[in-house]
Formats: structure tokens, sequence, C-alpha cells
């Protein structure tokens, strides 16, 4: 009879031969029912694996993205101040005309160094933000910074009423200090400041260092715009669909010279009264067209680690900031008017001429909707004006206004900007970009130039008291009042040349969406202040862990990993112990038959047989 052999690299003794013919009887019912016990150990041990590791503590890159969209119904619910293991942190907006402080909240750090922190603004019981603002703003208080703590108790005590008071000694505080404060001398800044850091420690028990407060730059302020828009909208996490837009992304200070692939960021353009901004990451490597241009690009050009670990560049990015003023909606417009008062006086002297000195014979200004009448005064001297609604002239009019130059790799007065790639980028436009594209012309959103210039226009065009009519019908957005409504023709043109002249965007370009909230709230950038400012906290909890041990989810996880390999070892050893006694019994079984067989041979005066198939 044949046998098959089965043998593998154990001890010598765990060898045994299975007959084909035999294979039933041989394979008993103990034996059996260790391999079907085998089976059922495997398949529990793969079941519990893909239950609790991988749901639990390994969730997949779409429950990541659920969670993402579910976070925007949960950000407007209470802050659960309760909660022992969620985390708190202050800033303070001071700007020109007042001072806001923002309360912010994050539960405790998963323990993965390549995720960043889950801030959200913190919320109380009504559910509503936890803002206060105060006026004036703290420029003030120049001539006298002996006053400064007091002014901005009150809102140190609105933040110490919400905060948890177990909680504030360690939530950081941060005094950061914008416009207004960026234009007084340095000695006044600086006496300012020094108020702060001594009277604040003595009265609150925040986490409160002389870093964190500061007069910070419009390019910090960028920056900080930048990260928050991205932050919420989830730019900042893995990959985790096959759908999301990835960019190729060259880390000049990395040792590993390979491209990192990860999710494509969004630029942000914020025109307000009276500058426009622009922020955006530059992927590749920059070239420069002189030594002069590459001096300017070194204070435009931001690069910086928002993880927690300096020697990971999963999350550096290097983001061009640039703020021109004189450039928003409000001070274009009076640059403008003193352009057209200066040059129609200069003509009038020059030729003799009357024009816009009276009613009768006024300028003629193609940048005011049809037919309204408008003045400009200036030293004494009134400009009579009236509008031709002619948007496209009024287009080549404010052209000069840009300072645009000659030189490559440039935008408005001639201030570098690196290349934009145009096929694979995204831009979100707040301010006056959503203003012009929404209160009037109703079509804020996803921008689309032609539609744009038709809508626009044909405002212009429209005659002035067609336009009152139609505001009194409550035909624009609530918020829109007459000086919106004069002023339309006139923004919607300087967007339209600022983005597509002035940025150098082509008039095919559709992927500009203008927004006033992102996910239906303001983002502001205090957010990706405190996003940046406590961007190493995680690496003390990790480190704590790694110490302590004392992170429950990465324990967690140790836990059951650690248990997994256990079960899986005992289960191995186990069924080796079985096999090995099965092969001790067979043995033992054989020796008695064939002393038995012996006997009997013996018995019989015949000399013993061997018996086949002996081992």
């Amino acid at each position: 009879m044949g046998r098959i052999s089965i043998s593998c690299l154990f001890p010598a003794s765990w060898h045994f031969s299975i007959s084909p013919v035999g294979c039933p009887r041989i394979l008993n019912t103990t034996l059996r029912q260790i391999i079907v016990i085998g089976i059922l150990s495997a398949a529990v041990s793969l079941l519990y694996y893909s239950l609790v590791i991988r749901n639990k503590y390994g969730r997949s890159y779409r429950d990541k993205k659920f969670h993402r969209y579910l976070a925007r119904v949960t950000d407007t619910e209470a802050t659960d101040t309760s909660n022992p293991n969620l985390n708190y942190g202050i800033v303070v907006d001071c700007g020109s005309s007042g001072s806001r402080i923002f309360v912010y909240c994050w539960p405790r750090h998963n323990g993965n160094p390549h995720d960043l922190l889950d801030i959200k603004q913190m919320r109380d019981k009504n559910r509503k933000p936890v803002v206060m603002k105060i006026k004036p703003g703290i420029s003030e208080f120049a001539s006298s910074p002996e006053r400064v703590s007091d002014y901005i108790s009150p809102l140190l005590n609105f933040a110490a009423e919400h905060v948890p008071r177990a909680k504030h000694k360690e939530t950081p505080l941060y005094i950061l200090c914008t416009a207004g404060m960026r234009i007084l001398p340095e000695s006044q800044q600086k006496a300012i400041l020094e108020d702060l850091l001594t009277d604040i420690p003595v009265h609150f028990d925040f986490l409160f260092s002389d870093s964190h407060a500061e007069v910070i730059s419009g390019k910090q302020e960028g920056v900080y715009a930048w990260i928050g828009i991205n932050f919420v909208l989830g730019r900042f996490e893995h990959i985790d669909d096959e759908d999301d837009a990835v960019v190729e992304v060259h880390i000049p200070t990395s040792e590993n010279k390979e491209a990192i692939i990860r999710k494509r960021t969004v630029g942000i353009l914020d025109m307000g009264g009276v500058s426009t901004q622009i922020a955006y990451e530059v992927p590749k490597t920059v070239s420069f067209a002189s030594s002069q241009q590459e001096e300017v690009a070194k204070n435009l050009l931001a690069e910086f680690n928002l993880g927690c670990d300096a020697h990971q560049t999963e999350h550096v990015y290097r983001v061009y900031v640039a703020t021109f003023l004189g450039f928003g909606g409000n001070a274009a417009r009076q640059r403008y008017e003193d352009s057209i008062f200066t040059n129609t006086m200069f003509r009038n002297r020059l030729l003799g001429k009357q024009t816009g000195m009276t009613s009768e014979s006024p300028y003629l200004d193609p940048c005011l909707p049809l037919e309204i009448e408008d003045e400009i005064r200036q030293n004494g001297q009134t400009l009579y004006m009236r509008g031709t609604g002619d948007f496209n002239l009024c287009r080549e009019i404010i052209q000069p206004l840009m300072n645009k130059t000659n030189e490559t790799q440039t935008s408005l007065n001639g201030i570098y900007q690196p290349a934009v790639h145009f096929q694979n980028s995204e831009f979100y436009g707040f301010s006056e970009f959503f203003y012009c594209t929404e209160d009037v012309l109703r079509m804020g959103g996803d921008y689309n130039a032609a539609k744009f210039i038709k809508a626009a226009k044909d405002y212009c065009a429209t005659k002035w008291s067609v336009l009152q009519e139609r505001f009194d019908h409550g035909l624009y957005a609530s918020h829109a009042d007459l000086h919106r409504l004069k002023y339309q023709c006139f923004k919607s043109a300087w967007m339209y040349e600022v983005f597509h002249s002035g940025f150098s965007f082509p008039i095919n370009y559709n992927n500009l969406k203008t927004a006033l909230q992102v996910y239906d709230k303001e983002v502001q950038w205090t957010l990706g202040a405190i996003l940046y400012r406590t961007r190493f906290l995680p690496l003390r909890d990790i480190q704590q862990e790694n110490f302590r041990g004392n992170h429950s989810h990465w324990r967690g996880f140790s836990f059951v990993y650690n248990h997994y390999l256990f079960f899986v070892c005992f289960l191995i050893v186990l069924l080796s112990i079985v096999l090995y006694l099965l092969r001790l019994r067979r043995i033992h079984r054989r020796m008695l038959r064939n002393g038995s067989s012996a006997s009997l041979w013996i018995e019989e005066g015949l000399p013993p047989q061997k018996i086949p198939g002996a081992l």
C-alpha cells in the first residue's frame, strides 16, 4: 500500500505518514477534532483582528472622511466642559479697531505623530461660539501702556468663566497684535507688551510666557489664515479617497530627495477695504529671474512644519504670502477718484475746459451705474460726475492702478509671485471677492469669468433708477445697501482685473470659489495661529506614552496587538504538543502490536515475521 510522507522543519519525532486509502481510519476522531479546533481558532483570530484592531484602532480612511463631514455637524454642539480629556487654548486678536478673544478646545491627541490636533472653536451651553470683542484697538494705549492690562482684563475674565478652573494652568494664552500695533514705534510696542507680560500672570493662571505676546507681521497673519482655511477643509489629513486631488511636493530641506504625494491645499484671496492678500502653497522648487528677485522672495515665502516632529517632513509646507496695501476695494476706489480729480483739473487748466465743474457738464465715469450722479470733493473744490456704466471701459481705465511691470513672475506693484500650477490648483476668494459676486449679482460660489463679465456688464448698463427700484423690492442680498449698489460696477471691474491681470489667472480658470464662510462658519486666522503654536503638544503626549505608558489609545492598541501575537503563539505551541502526543501514542500502539505478533509466532513455534509498513 502506498503512503504519503509528510515532514517539515520540526524535530525528527514529529515525522509522520498517512495512508491514502486508510486515511479515514488513521485520521481518528481526536485528530479531526484538533484540526477543526485549529481552523476555528484561526478564523476567530482573524475575525478578532478585523473587528477590534482594524475597526477600533486602525480606522479606515473612509471612516475618517465620514467623521470629517460629521464634525461639521458636531462643531455646532455645546462643548462638554465636564470631559477631562478636553484641552483648551485662547487667542486674543488685537486689531486696529478692537480686540477679540477666541477660545478653542481639542480632545486628547490620538498618539499618531502623523496626525494634527483636532482643534475646534469652543461653544457655550447655548451653542454659541465663545467669542468676545471690545473697543478701541490696543494701539490707542500707546501713550499710556500701564492701562493695557486693565483694558484686556474683561476679555480674559470672559475666557476664565468658560474654561474649567482645573484646566487654567495648562491652557495656553496667546495675545497677538496686528495692523494697529505694527505702525507704532518699536519702543511703544515693547512697553505695551511688557505691561501684559508683567500683570496678566498675577491675575490669571493661564499658561502665558514671554513668547505668547507679540506683534505679528502681515506675512504671519496670512500664513495663519491659510492654515486655518486648509485645516477646516481637511487638506492636512492623509489621502483617504482616490478621488482626492493630490499634488507632488518637493521639500528642499528634506534629506529624502524623493517627492511627497499628499492632498492638494487651497490658496486664499482676501480683498478687504484697504488691502488685498494672496496666499498659496508653492509645491515645486522655485527659480528666480534675478538675485534681487530672490532677495525679495525670501520675505514672501514662508516654510514651516505643522507636525510635532521636526524630523518628519510630511507636514512641511512652503507658502507664498503677499499683502498689497491700497489694493482693497475702498482704497482702490479712493485712488481712482484721486486720479480722476487730479487729471481732470489739470486738463481743464491746460485746455481751458470746465469738465465736471458743474452738474450740467459732469465728468462721465464709466465705473458708475448708468445715469447715477456723484461728487468728489477735495481741497474745497467739487468735481461732479455722472455714470455711463461701461464695464469694459472701466476695466481699461483702472489698468494703470495695478502698477504692473514687464518683469517676469511679478504681480501687483511689480511684486514677485511664483508660478501657479493653474491646472492643479484651487483657490477660495473671501470678503470683496464674495461681496462682488454675491451681494448684487447673486452668483457667489463657483466663479465663472464669462458669466461674471456678462452679469457685471448688464448691471453697469442698468439705469440707477431701476437699480434703486430693485433694491426697494428686496432683490439683492439682505446686507447689501445703497453704497454697495453705487460702487458695485467699479468693484466688479477691480476684482476682475486684480484676479486676471494682477495675479495673472487665466480667463478660463474654473477652480475659484468665492465664499464668506466655510462649512457655514467664519474661519478666523486665529484658528491657524493656535494650530501652529500648539503643534508640539502632540509630541508631549507621545513622549508621556513612551516613558509612562499613560496614553489610552496607543496603550490599547499595544495591548490588543501583543495579546493577538500571544494567542497565535499559544495556538502553535498547543498544536505542536498535541501532534507530539499523538505521535507517541501511535508509536506506543505499534510497539504493542509488534510485541503481540512476536509472542503469537513464538507460541506457534515459528520465527517472528516482519510487519510491513514499520517506520
